[in-house]
């Protein structure tokens, strides 16, 4: 079975990295979903946007919310370069509700901190 080499990172540390299945990131264009033999692309990710990676060994979808930044694929390696990215299993839920809900009391033009905290919630499991 044909894989996909991926790595997730930020610049303060490797997020995840491995053999994958699929990986599903939300684009400036639209969500685009990478399987082996996907053709080269270079991308820019959506801020505030979610990323999901099923691991090859069959383990747990691994989600992340990340921030803005890059991807890119190649001979089936895919690389994720966000600013800001933390898994969703790391996420401390009550924090990012407030997060969420000082956003939405600041109503301010910039939605950027709406969508990232938003997209925390996601990446753990919270629709919001």
């Amino acid at each position: 079975m044909a894989t996909l080499k991926v790595g997730l990172v930020s610049p303060e540390r490797e997020i995840w990295s491995g053999e994958a299945k699929m990986v599903v990131a939300q684009t400036v264009e639209g969500s685009l979903g990478i399987l082996p033999g996907h053709a080269p692309v270079l991308g820019v990710l959506l801020d505030g946007s979610v990323v999901k990676i099923e691991p090859a060994d069959g383990g747990e979808p691994v989600t992340a919310a990340v921030g803005s930044g890059f991807f890119s694929i190649a001979a089936d390696e895919v690389s994720v370069l966000a600013e800001q990215a933390e898994l969703g299993d790391e996420i401390d839920v009550p924090e990012a509700r407030q997060t969420l809900e000082a956003a939405l009391a600041a109503e301010s033009e910039d939605s950027t901190p709406e969508r990232r905290a938003r997209a925390r919630l996601r990446a753990a499991g919270i629709e919001a």
